[in-house]
Parts: C-alpha cells; sequence; structure tokens
C-alpha cells in the first residue's frame, strides 16, 4: 500500500476493498467506519519534516520556509490618526498626564459645524485645544486640502503650541489679577494629598499608646510595668524605696476577698470562743488545714 496520509487510510482501503485488491476487511475496518477520523483543516495539509523528504541536493533553513504552504492572515487594519496620534504623543509626552473627564453612559457628541474644507484653522475649534483636535486637524489637512501629510502634521503642531502657550500666559495674568484684588483659592490637588499624608502621618504618634492598652487588655490579670523615662540609678534608687518600705508601683495591692464567706453554723461557740482568728485574705482556708 503506498504512503496515505493519516485521515485518508479507510478511505484507500474501501477502493481496494472494491477493486478486489484486498480479499478480507481488515479487522480495523469497521471501527474507523464508525468512528471516522477527524478532517484536516482547509489549506493546512501536514507538514513533511525535512527527514522524510527526498533527497534532492542539500536543504537549507530558508528552502525550508518557502516550501511550508502559507496560511491565510487577514489584512492589517491601518488608520492614518493613528499614525499621527502616535506621532504626536512622542513629541508631546505630558499631554498624556492631563486629566480628562470620562462619563460613563454619556452621549456621542454631535460634530463640530465647522469642518471639512471649511476648517482652515485650529482656532475655529476653541482656543484650548485638546490632542485629539490637534490630530483631527492634521488629517483634515490631509484628506480634504490635500495637504503632504509632514506639512499638516507640522502645521497642526506649530498651530497647537501657539494657543497652548496663549492660554497658560492667559491663566496666569488672570491668576495674578485675581490675587492681587484679594480672592483666596481653595487648596489644590497636590495641597490636599499633602494634607492626607500629614494626617495619617499623625496616627503613628498615638501608636505607643495604644499599642500599651491593647496589652493591657490582653494581660489584665497580669503584672505590667509602664515605662519611666527617667536617669539610671543603677538600682540604688530600688534599693532605697525597698528599704523605706515603698511598694512598686507594678505590684498590685491587695484587696478584700471578693469570694464570701459561709456563715458559721448555730452550734458554733458564741462570741468566737473555741474558734481561732481567720486571716481576711485567707478566704479558703488554706491556713488552718494540716
Amino acid at each position: 500500500m503506498v504512503r496515505r496520509i493519516a485521515t485518508q487510510v479507510h478511505k484507500q482501503a474501501s477502493r481496494l476493498l472494491r477493486a478486489n485488491y484486498l480479499k478480507k476487511e481488515p479487522v480495523w475496518y469497521k471501527a474507523v467506519l464508525d468512528h471516522p477520523p477527524l478532517p484536516l483543516p482547509a489549506r493546512a495539509p501536514s507538514v513533511r519534516s525535512a527527514y522524510d523528504l527526498p533527497e534532492v541536493g542539500t536543504i537549507f533553513p530558508s528552502t525550508i520556509k518557502h516550501m511550508v504552504s502559507r496560511r491565510l492572515h487577514p489584512s492589517p487594519i491601518y488608520y492614518i490618526e493613528d499614525a499621527i496620534r502616535r506621532q504626536f504623543f512622542q513629541d508631546h509626552p505630558f499631554e498624556a498626564f492631563r486629566p480628562r473627564t470620562l462619563l460613563e453612559d454619556a452621549e456621542i457628541a454631535p460634530e463640530h459645524p465647522i469642518s471639512g474644507k471649511n476648517w482652515t484653522r485650529l482656532r475655529q475649534h476653541g482656543r484650548n485645544p485638546s490632542s485629539e483636535d490637534a490630530v483631527r486637524y492634521a488629517v483634515n489637512l490631509y484628506e480634504e486640502h490635500e495637504v503632504p501629510l509632514n506639512d499638516a502634521y507640522s502645521s497642526a503642531v506649530a498651530q497647537f503650541r501657539s494657543l497652548r502657550s496663549e492660554h497658560d500666559v492667559a491663566s496666569t495674568v488672570a491668576l495674578l489679577e485675581a490675587e492681587s484684588l484679594g480672592i483666596e483659592f481653595g487648596a489644590t490637588a497636590v495641597e490636599k494629598n499633602f494634607k492626607k499624608e500629614e494626617m495619617a502621618l499623625d496616627t503613628w504618634k498615638d501608636r505607643p499608646e495604644l499599642d500599651a492598652s491593647e496589652r493591657a487588655a490582653r494581660k489584665r490579670w497580669q503584672a505590667i510595668a509602664d515605662r519611666e523615662t527617667g536617669e539610671w540609678t543603677r538600682g540604688q534608687t530600688y534599693t532605697r524605696l525597698w528599704q523605706e518600705g515603698v511598694r512598686p508601683t507594678y505590684m498590685s495591692v491587695p484587696e478584700e476577698p471578693t469570694v464570701p464567706v459561709d456563715p458559721l453554723p448555730s452550734s458554733a461557740p458564741a462570741n468566737g470562743a473555741g474558734q481561732q482568728k481567720r486571716n481576711p485574705l485567707d478566704f479558703m482556708g488554706l491556713e488552718n488545714r494540716t
């Protein structure tokens, strides 16, 4: 049997059976007919390796690359606006950091009434143009006025820079005039952020006190020594206070027992006759236990 693709072996066996070349059906024939292999995709036949190809001189990697059948690929989508926009942001990188308002479910703004042949100057769309206005103006000069692309981009960038500089100068002068008249402006976004940062740093000042209160709450029945910031006396102050009978501040003062004591039975002698003196701190009666 000649060499065939793996997915066509059962078809070749069918032709050989019809021609009585094969006298008996192969064992696998019925099973393959019930479950035929998946067909190969269109224009994608199995690629044979260099070892399987016939020996025709010397085969270089470049030759093998051209022998492989090329698959169909979609054509690249190209818009002239993308090329101009990419070049514009390369020349003006800080324009990408200007804040822009993004509204959800916002309606598409209608097209500006001045467009096409009537749009000859960038100022016609406002004295404070955006980067997108400059890109559209360059495209309009290239498509409507048949200006070369390099000249259209240069003209759009020059008018954009002049209008932006005029706007910055006008804003600075207006600010100086307002301050000279006594107008007080609110805090800027940078000042607000600095204020929030200072408030967050101030919370660290109270952290040691909060930590001490938390430790005291967790260790309610343990002795916690307060941190005293004083001069180190090598234990002389502690010895002097001990000799004077001053109790340390970190020791708890014993209090009266909170557990009630059972009353004496009626048969007990009155006025404490025959009764031993009881320590008020020994509420469990451990001293008299033998």
